[in-house]
C-alpha cells in the first residue's frame, strides 16, 4: 500500500457540503473527519440519539469518541431535519443495519435535488437479508448508494490517527466521486465496482471477530494464551469469508483485501464485536453481554449477522465450521468450547 502522506488515489482535494444523519460514533467520526479536511458538514441526531445530543451540542463530544467535534460542525436535531439536509452534496446514512430503512423514510422527503447516499452501516436487512445498499435504494427512489468498508474503527478515525476505507458502488464513478470526498492524507479511500462484496465483508467479519474474542474470553477463563489458536482461527475465518462471498456474488480478491481480511483483523483486535465474544467466552450468556454492551452505547452488529451468515451459507451449500461454531454458541446456546472444535 502506498506510504502515509502521499494521495492514495491521485485524487485532488475536493470541498463538498456533507450531512450525516445520524449521531452514534461513526457517524460523528465521519463528520468529523469531513470537517477537519474542509468540508461543509452538518450532523444531524435522531430521536434514537438524544442520549448524546446534549454533549454533541454543549460540550462539543460524542462519549464514545476522544477528539472533540470541529467548531464549523453544524449539530442539528430531531426537529431540525430539513436544515440539516439543505443542500446537502453527500448524505451519509448512519445507522445501523436493523434501522437503516427507518431511517432513510425519515430523510428521504429532507433530501434536495440528487446528492450522494452513503451507507456506514456492516450487516444485512433482519429478516430479509437484504444488503444496506439495496435497502437505501429502494426507499431513496433508486439512486445509486455508495457502501463503505474496511479497516476504519471510529475512535481512530475521529483521532485522525491514520486508515484505510474501501468505497463501493456497481456505478464506479459514483465510488469515486464520494471516495475523492472522503479521501485525506491520514483516510486512504479506495474505489471499487464490488458493492455485494465489500458488504457481504461487512457482515462476514463482524462474525469472524466475535469467534476472536470468545478465544480470547476462553483462553482467559483457563489462564490459556492460545495464540497459536488465534492464529488459526483468524486465518480460517478469512478463508470461510472469502468462499462466502464469491458464493453470493462478490469478488474473491475483495474478502482477502482491506474490505475483507483489512476489517476482519482491526475488529477482531479491538472492535465491539471482539468485545461481545470476549464477554462470551469468559462466560457470561450471550444475552446478558449484549444487554451489556448496548447499555454501554454500543450496537453489536454480529449478533445478527451470526444468523445471517448462517442463512446464506445454508443457501448457498457452503460449510462454514468457524461462522456456524459462533452461530451455535450466540443463538444455539452452545458452549464456548464449540470454538475449539471448529478450529482442531
Amino acid at each position: 500500500m502506498p506510504r502515509r502522506g502521499r494521495r492514495r488515489l491521485g485524487y485532488p482535494p475536493a470541498v463538498s457540503r456533507v450531512t450525516v444523519f445520524g449521531a452514534g460514533a461513526m457517524g460523528t467520526a465521519l463528520a468529523i473527519h469531513l470537517a477537519r479536511k474542509g468540508d461543509d458538514v452538518a450532523l444531524w441526531g435522531s430521536e434514537f440519539d438524544v442520549r448524546v445530543l446534549p454533549s454533541l451540542q454543549d460540550r462539543r463530544e460524542h462519549p464514545a469518541l476522544p477528539e472533540r467535534l470541529p467548531a464549523s460542525i453544524r449539530v442539528h436535531g430531531p426537529d431540525e431535519l430539513e436544515q440539516a439536509a439543505k443542500g446537502a452534496e453527500i448524505a451519509v446514512l448512519a445507522a445501523n443495519s436493523g434501522g437503516a430503512r427507518s431511517l432513510a423514510t425519515m430523510v428521504a422527503p429532507a433530501l434536495e435535488g440528487q446528492p450522494a447516499a452513503v451507507s456506514i452501516a456492516k450487516g444485512l436487512e433482519p429478516r430479509s437479508l437484504k444488503r444496506m445498499t439495496e435497502v437505501y435504494a429502494e426507499v431513496l427512489g433508486g439512486r445509486p448508494v455508495v457502501a463503505i468498508g474496511g479497516p476504519a474503527l471510529a475512535a481512530e478515525v475521529a483521532d485522525g490517527q491514520p486508515c484505510s476505507a474501501v468505497l463501493a458502488c456497481q456505478e464506479r464513478d459514483v465510488a469515486d466521486r464520494v471516495a475523492r470526498a472522503f479521501d485525506a492524507e491520514t483516510y486512504a479511500a479506495h474505489a471499487t465496482d464490488d458493492c455485494a462484496g465489500v458488504e457481504y465483508c461487512g457482515t462476514a467479519k463482524n462474525v469472524g471477530a466475535i469467534g476472536a474474542g470468545i478465544l480470547e474470553g476462553l483462553g482467559q477463563r483457563r489462564e490459556q494464551a492460545y495464540k497459536n489458536a488465534r492464529a488459526v482461527l483468524f486465518t480460517r475465518a478469512a478463508h470461510e469469508m472469502a468462499d462466502l462471498v464469491e458464493a453470493v456474488g462478490g469478488r474473491r480478491e475483495t474478502a482477502l483485501g482491506l474490505a475483507g481480511v483489512g476489517d476482519l483483523l482491526v475488529t477482531s483486535i479491538g472492535g465491539r464485536n471482539r468485545q461481545f465474544g470476549e464477554l462470551v467466552g469468559s462466560g457470561m450468556r450471550p444475552e446478558h453481554a449484549l444487554e451489556d454492551l448496548q447499555e454501554r452505547g454500543m450496537t453489536v452488529e454480529g449478533v445478527d449477522s451470526a444468523h445471517d451468515v448462517h442463512e446464506l451459507a445454508a443457501g448457498a451449500g457452503l460449510e462454514l465450521p468457524v461462522h456456524e461454531a459462533v452461530f451455535r454458541v450466540i443463538h444455539e446456546d452452545a458452549p464456548p468450547t464449540t470454538i475449539l472444535e471448529a478450529i482442531g
